[in-house]
């Protein structure tokens, strides 16, 4: 498989999943997973939610942020990842003052 994210088109994303401010994304999707390089803005997060369905593998490129993944608190910075198992609830916030970049891939199951 190959993905070419340099001919998919970005998109923004005001509060996703009633977070703040906004992130932009390329996301390419399929019935088994999702990978998307996720831009967070400052001052914006992705807000608390769940996931029923999938884990959810968050690599910091850039920035810093912090994740609250089931009420406990972790610094995000470029190099960690950040891990929400399925059934598990999480945010992402981005607390610098450049972009939070991440590489996020979605895997169902």
């Amino acid at each position: 498989m190959h993905i070419d994210f340099n001919s998919i088109k970005e998109i923004e994303i005001p509060g996703m999943n009633n977070g703040t401010g906004k992130m932009s994304a390329k996301m390419y999707m399929d019935s088994d997973r999702k990978i998307i390089p996720t831009h967070i803005h400052k001052d914006s997060s992705i807000g608390q939610h769940k996931h029923e369905t999938s884990d959810d593998i968050n690599y910091v490129l850039s920035g810093t942020g912090k994740a609250i993944c089931d009420g406990k608190e972790e610094i995000l910075t470029a190099g960690t990842c950040h891990i929400c198992l399925k059934g598990s609830s999480h945010s992402i916030i981005n607390t610098g003052d450049d972009d939070l970049v991440l590489l996020t891939i979605v895997i169902e199951r």
